[in-house]
């Protein structure tokens, strides 16, 4: 039986064409769902993640979870929708959020948690953040050393539950603990916010009770509270230090406004979340935990 020379064409192509598609590498999707992006360290993280993804020629679908927990949940069950190959967890709430990693391990798309942290962890693929115990012990070993283990002290946690707020108060107090004749005399979530910040400090200053410096557990709330200090005339009266070293902050430390901050590396933080869910889509072993250090940042060292 004898065959066309056009059949023997249609059956070439027809091979050339499926193996060029078995052959072309598919681009890797990966979805992100941060907790809120009206802060700028999670700004800063989102920078990285983009760059790193430009990089490494990934598509990321990325989604603001706008401070609630339940607003990622159902994000992470539209990247499922949308067949992502990873998923990148940037949690809101340690409890709230968790259930974002349940969903990932039901479906079998890795998982990497980025900055904070959710109760179950263990299930993700993979962690990248900083110890926020160290940060805490950080801020306070320095407040205790500038005011000689001694002095009032208003302290302005992160959001009630939040993991590095639960974090960061274990380790503010677990220096405080050995300085008794250093006491907090304010206390009161901020919720992340430099406006929260400003409105708790001028609360408290109001008091006319005598304080001698301010820990607040990120540099937004921070610059809220020094920019109602210095309103007030009690510039030179009262110490603030807050954690992140944001450019804000960066730049008050070197006017001597923010007396320091703790250096959290968002970028770092991103890049590595990004090369790590990569490195999962593609069958690759990754450690499970991995811990970027905090850094005091002063007037003496922030020009590095």
């Amino acid at each position: 039986m004898k065959t066309s020379i056009s059949t023997i064409l249609i059956c070439t192509l027809i091979l050339i064409s499926c193996h060029n598609t078995n052959s072309k590498k598919t681009r890797i999707t990966i979805g992100i769902t941060y907790q809120n992006l009206q802060n700028e360290f999670v700004i800063n993280i989102q920078d990285a993640v983009r760059n790193k993804a430009k990089e490494l020629n990934v598509k990321l679908i990325e989604v603001d979870g706008q401070g609630k927990a339940e607003n990622q949940i159902s994000q992470v069950e539209n990247f499922l929708a949308l067949d992502v190959d990873a998923i990148i967890l940037n949690p809101f709430d340690q409890y709230g959020s968790a259930p974002v990693v349940s969903i990932a391990n039901r479906e079998k798309k890795p998982i990497v948690v980025i900055n904070a942290v959710v109760v179950n962890l263990d299930k993700a693929d993979a962690y990248v953040g900083s110890n926020d115990q160290e940060a805490g012990r950080i801020a306070a070993t320095y407040i205790a050393k500038l005011l000689n283990g001694k002095g009032n002290i208003a302290l302005i946690r992160g959001p009630n539950g939040h993991s590095a707020e639960i974090q960061r108060t274990e380790g503010i107090m677990e220096v405080l603990n050995t300085h008794p004749d250093m006491k907090i005399i304010f206390d009161q979530s901020g919720n992340w916010d430099r406006t929260q910040g400003l409105e708790l400090m001028e609360n408290w200053l109001s008091t006319g009770k005598p304080l001698q410096a301010v820990i607040a557990q990120n540099d937004e709330m921070a610059l809220g509270a020094q920019k109602a200090i210095e309103a007030s005339g009690r510039q030179k009266d009262i110490l603030v230090i807050g954690i992140d070293a944001i450019p804000d902050a960066l730049r008050a430390v070197k006017e001597g406004k923010l007396c320091a901050t703790v250096f959290q590396d968002a970028r770092g933080q991103g890049a590595l979340a990004l090369e790590l869910a990569v490195k999962l889509c593609e069958g690759k072993p990754v450690e499970h935990t991995n811990y970027i250090p905090f850094q005091l940042i002063t007037k003496e060292n922030v020009g590095k």
